[in-house]
């Protein structure tokens, strides 16, 4: 069977993970129908066995001689070394071996060595990055000088192109290390130790005689996974591996045409789940030849501001409506409620460490324990929230683009997103934000229909006006046009004079960007992505907008006489009288004008989704939820929020209650 798709002209293939469930098996040898609980016994028994052999082999060889031979993808004869990483090992002879007395087969042992080679080929860029941090060690860990940072990207392969984030992440390490031994550690194994290995089953090292998956010829949406599995904990002949057929569904987002692979299979928390390869034919996506993109651009309240530019056949760019605004602040406001919750509890259980000094009888062991268990749940919480906004933001930004009949998505460059100058608590929330998860689910999703993901640089995106290139003058609100701020950005330039959101100017930025440099546009040899490196004076000038003319949709000249009105107005009181009140609990309908005045605003209005662009009024009007974002969704606002004054007018209609 072939396991690759066939192609059509103008397609690639990508390859993509499912995750489903595992809920009952069939023993083969016996016929017995086993539970879920049986089947995750099994399971478990499989991946600890693998999970020993693997943990001893990566101890064994996890120092920085046999990580960089393993590197350097050559055997001791010269030849290059293997893409698997089973089989890479066995080229050098770094074998694995069971438990005396245990018996397992050689596909066993070949999924003990492809997680430790996997394992010990991803150590290698820590290590990199480490010893490039040790060997520039800056006068001030908290702060380096210009000077200072080009040194640490010198002394790190490909560092030019790393983002800042990951290397103060590292020195932060590196400095905890420093104050509690004194001295700087030698490499990224002193740092950290071993890595740990999870328990779960690579069945992709595997051939079909250890498992096979198979779709069913009825129903595209089932498969029938077989795997060979030990019948006791610790299995002492072949007679003790048996086969079981675990029948799957797979999920809607697998195409039915799609090519499956062995998966992963792992347990957590009593159930068998099963991480599903598979591999389709996609549109391809093209690095040059665009006329309509899309801008994408980071926010701290306001997440994504994105909108469409349109790339004209005489060389201009104009944008295609008003743009639209990701606003996930509500989201947000609880991920750092549960920051908050963790670093005190971090702190607790760090205090409570020190008062136990080793002591595993001392009388806060136990609060220690359950210390550790919350610490570990909110941390749980934590990784959903973030995995959860993610995807959401993901997918309502290539909806964007594939609603707007855009090719290309250009987002801006993640490594100069550095939070300084902010204050403490707003450099916190711009740093710990899941921009990384976005950019990687938002290619993932665009892969599908063949639409690009360019990564364009930063720089001025916020700071020139989209339309004549001139610095623009940032403001704290439309209606104080004189007081400093940074949300609301005026070209100063008297022929332009353009005036907008800060983050709607920076998508135009980041769209005619990308659309005037798409010919510099390429393939990072590392991750794949589309990037533009740099920005040619040349092609910049050439990235502006021309101003959409703004024209009226209907005539509204007078075409006749006015219409006559009575003088006699409307009543405000209901003329009738309330009917009598029904016996019991019942209410009555009241007599006369009904209320229709909130004292509360709305509850999107309440979910930190206040517009930033607008100074709250003390007196007089108060916006309503309308006016302060709260729209027909929590996060999504398809148009710019309102900054307008909106006056209320008191109808004179009467009630209709």
């Amino acid at each position: 069977m072939s396991r690759k798709p066939l192609l059509a002209d103008g397609e690639t293939s990508r390859t993509a993970c499912a995750r489903t469930l595992v809920r009952t098996g069939v023993d083969e040898k016996t016929g017995e129908r086993l539970s879920l609980s049986a089947v995750t016994l099994r399971v478990g028994w499989c991946a600890g066995l693998v999970s020993n052999m693997a943990a001893a082999l990566l101890a064994e060889h996890c120092n920085t001689g046999d990580v960089d031979v393993l590197a350097a993808g050559v055997d001791a004869g010269g030849r290059n070394l293997p893409s698997n990483a089973w089989m890479a090992l066995r080229r050098l002879g770094w074998s694995a071996a069971p438990l005396e007395g245990v018996k397992v087969n050689d596909r066993i042992v070949r999924m003990a060595q492809e997680q430790a080679g996997r394992a010990l080929r991803s150590v290698k860029w820590r290590a990199d990055v480490v010893l490039g941090v040790l060997a520039t060690w800056p006068a001030d860990p908290s702060k380096r000088t210009p000077r200072e940072w080009d040194q640490v990207r010198a002394a790190i392969c490909g560092g030019e192109h790393l983002p800042s984030s990951i290397i103060n992440a590292r020195t932060r390490q590196v400095a905890t290390y420093l104050k509690a031994n004194g001295r700087l550690p030698v490499d990224v194994f002193e740092l950290e130790g071993t890595p740990r290995i999870p328990r779960l089953l690579l069945l992709a090292a595997c051939d079909g005689q250890q498992a096979t998956i198979e779709r069913s010829e009825t129903d595209t949406g089932q498969a029938l996974l077989r795997l060979q599995l030990p019948t006791r904990p610790d299995p002492q002949t072949y007679r003790d591996w048996t086969w079981v057929a675990c029948p799957i569904a797979l999920p809607p987002t697998v195409p039915a045409s799609a090519v499956l692979h062995l998966p992963t299979v792992r347990t957590a928390d009593g159930t068998v789940r099963v991480d599903v390869a598979y591999t389709h034919a996609v549109p391809k996506a093209h690095r040059t030849g665009h006329t309509v993109a899309l801008g994408v651009d980071w926010g701290l309240n306001t997440l994504l501001s994105t909108g469409t530019v349109h790339l004209n056949g005489d060389g201009r760019m104009t944008a295609l409506g008003a743009g639209a605004q990701f606003r996930a602040a509500g989201v947000l406001a609880k991920q750092h409620r549960l920051r908050r919750l963790s670093e005190r509890l971090h702190t607790k259980a760090d205090q409570y460490m020190r008062l136990i000094a080793g002591h595993d009888d001392h009388q806060l062991a136990p609060k220690l324990d359950v210390l550790r268990s919350e610490i570990q749940h909110v941390s749980n919480r934590r990784s959903n929230l973030n995995d959860a906004l993610a995807r959401a933001a993901a997918r309502w930004a290539v909806d964007q683009a594939i609603a707007a009949g855009a090719t290309v998505i250009y987002v801006e460059d993640l490594r100069s997103m550095e939070a300084g100058g902010m204050g403490r608590t707003l450099n916190t929330r711009l740093s710990q934000q899941v921009r990384g998860q976005i950019a990687d689910r938002m290619r993932h999703l665009a892969t599908e229909q063949g639409i690009a993901v360019v990564t364009v640089p930063a720089r001025n995106t916020s700071r020139l006006c989209p339309h004549c290139l001139t610095p623009l003058r940032h403001r704290k609100a439309p209606d104080r046009p004189t007081l400093a701020g940074w949300k609301w950005a005026i070209c100063p330039h008297q022929d332009c004079r353009w005036q907008g959101d800060r983050d709607h100017g920076a998508w135009r930025r980041i769209a005619a960007r990308g659309l005037a440099h798409q010919a510099t546009t390429v393939s990072d040899r590392t991750s794949g992505h589309m990037v533009i490196r740099t920005v040619l004076d040349n092609l910049e000038a050439n990235a502006v907008l021309t101003p959409t003319p703004k024209t009226s949709r209907r005539d509204r000249s007078k075409a006749g006489p006015t219409r006559r009105r009575s003088t006699r107005p409307a009543p405000r009181r209901r003329r009738a009288p309330s009917p009598a009140r029904p016996r019991g609990h019942a209410g009555q309908r009241p007599e006369g004008h009904a209320h229709t005045d909130r004292t509360r605003l709305p509850r999107a209005a309440h979910r930190h989704q206040g517009v930033n662009t607008i100074s709250t009024p003390t007196t007089g009007h108060q916006p309503r939820g309308a006016a302060l974002g709260a729209g027909f969704h929590l996060h999504a606002h398809a148009s710019p929020p309102r900054w307008e004054t909106i006056p209320e007018t008191q109808s004179n209609s009467g009630s209709h209650s």
